[in-house]
This record gives structure tokens, sequence and C-alpha cells, in this order.
């Protein structure tokens, strides 16, 4: 039976090769990106003539309850979800403002509450269902200058501890993957100079990759049902 996995954040990075991941493994793809609908139609238009798989893309903010309801309206089967989509802050929590602070907590923690929302029902259907959630080792320990990240990241893994409860009467598995430094956008904010003090810090001496994230994922698709409520860390023996 065909498959279907819906992607949050999927233009570039982690969502990114998770879509390719995810096409080349036969899944029909729904994917979401904040702006750049240009960049996101391309990647599901090399998808689907490289893999021969359906893409649907939907651009607008997962953090809006409107838009992510739109995007299940068009929605009739989901096997996976991945909740990828998130950003960051960097400053002094003094410094930050309000609507700072909101869109990081409606971005990153509030989403995954709208898409699992509506993606339960659909899961309920087959009795079965994957949801993951693309957290970070921040969420475990907190960083310094990060913290609307660090507790939006700490509150999503409470919520996969949670929901995997909640869910595991009804074959739905829930898990996290906590991410160290992966080389994406969102670390382009630090020197290079940053950049290498961090990863001296990090036993494996290297930043991870995308692909390796991705594989990650899909690994976490296919593991056994009994792995659920599980916050999985992948950072290089950093922390």
């Amino acid at each position: 039976m065909p498959k279907y996995a819906f992607i949050t954040g999927a233009s570039r990075g982690i969502g990114a090769a998770i879509a390719h991941e995810l096409a080349a493994q036969g899944y029909h793809l729904y994917l979401t990106c904040l702006t750049n609908g240009r960049r996101l139609q391309s990647l599901a238009d090399e998808l689907s003539q490289t893999y021969s798989v359906s893409c649907q893309c939907f651009v607008g903010d997962i953090g809006d309850y409107s838009f992510v309801e739109r995007c299940f309206s068009k929605i009739d089967f989901l096997d996976v979800l991945v909740n990828n989509a998130g950003i960051s802050y960097v400053g002094l929590l003094s410094d930050m403002e309000v609507s700072d602070w909101d869109q990081v907590m409606h971005t990153n923690l509030s989403a995954s509450f709208y898409t699992s929302k509506l993606a339960i029902p659909l899961m309920l259907k087959k009795h079965e269902g994957k949801i993951i959630n693309i957290s970070s080792v921040w969420g475990n320990v907190g960083a310094s200058m990060e913290v609307a990240y660090s507790a939006s990241k700490g509150g999503l893994n409470s919520f996969t501890k949670a929901l995997a409860k909640e869910l595991a009467p009804s074959n739905i598995q829930v898990n996290a993957l906590a991410c160290g430094v992966i080389d994406t956008d969102m670390n382009k904010c630090f020197s290079v100079d940053d950049m290498e003090i961090l990863k001296g810090e990090i036993p494996a001496d290297r930043i991870g990759t995308t692909l390796e994230a991705a594989k990650m994922v899909s690994m976490i698709i296919h593991s056994p049902s009994y792995l659920t409520g599980q916050i999985i860390t992948m950072d290089g023996g950093w922390q």
C-alpha cells in the first residue's frame, strides 16, 4: 500500500534531507515551508521525477493553526509525521522582544501540537503511525543566549514523552531526535572561529550532516513499535 509522510520545514537543511530519504523509500510527501515556495517546489519536482512519488507543497507559517488546518484539509491518509520546522533566537533574554519569544514557541512547540492534533485521526484509521519530532541537545541541557530555543525544545521533549504514552495503545509511536550541531543555515549566525571552537568540544571532532539526521529519522520510522517516548540524541558524543 502507498505510504504518506508530512514533513514541516522541508525546503532546506534537515527537512529537505528527510524528504529525499523518504521519497527514495517510496513515500508520497506533503511538504511545508515558511516563505521559500520556489525552492520547495523545485525540491518536490526533483523528488517526483527521480522517485516517481507525489509531492504536495504548502507555503505558510506552521505556527499558525489556520494554515495547518488548510494543509490537512488536503490530506486523506498519513503514516508518518515529521515535525522538523524550527527557528532560533541568539541573544540575551532581557533583550528579547515578546514577539520574538512567541514566534519561537509557536514554530518550535505549538506547531507540533497543531500538526499532531490533525494527524492523529488519520493514523487512527489504520491503527498505526509514527510521529517524529526534531529536537535539540539544548532541550536536554539548555544553552546560554538561547533560552527561548532551549525552552521550546525542552517542551517538545516533554510533549513527545507524554503523547507517546497517550498514543501507545493505538499503536502510534512518538519519538524525538535531539540533534547536536548539524551543518545547516541555522548555524550561519556563528562566525567561523566560533564554529571551530564548538567543533573542538565535540568528541567526534566534526559537525553532523543533514544526511545523518535524515538516516536517523528513517531508522526511527522503521524501528520496532516498542520504541516510543524516547528522546534519541545524536551529537557526536558532545553532551
